[in-house]
């Protein structure tokens, strides 16, 4: 799965980069549907948060969005409602299937 770290208004460490990838390839084995990812670091004043946009087969994406005192924790709160997003149901393209 190709993934894309990148960081606003901040740097982030090496080990911090290698971190979010490893979350990431952690998520992409729930699903055999994720096509690629994005993590991106921000920080404004006080707060620090994490973005992952993961997108599955079909163009469906997924986003979850973590805010804390550092990297670290808004990373790991991002990772645990990305996975919940993916064990839904509905985290899984529905292929063959026709909408009326």
């Amino acid at each position: 799965m190709r993934t894309t770290v990148s960081a606003r208004h901040c740097t982030i460490t090496d080990d911090l980069r290698e971190r979010a990838e490893r979350i990431v390839a952690r998520l992409a084995e729930r699903t055999p549907f994720g096509q690629e990812a994005t993590v991106v670091f921000d920080a404004e004043s006080l707060a620090h948060t994490v973005e992952i946009r993961f997108r599955l087969s079909g163009g469906d994406v997924l986003v979850a969005t973590g805010e804390g005192v550092d990297h670290r924790t808004a990373l790991d709160q991002a990772e645990r409602r990305l996975r919940r997003q993916l064990s839904r149901p509905g985290a899984r393209p529905r292929r063959g299937t026709s909408q009326v």
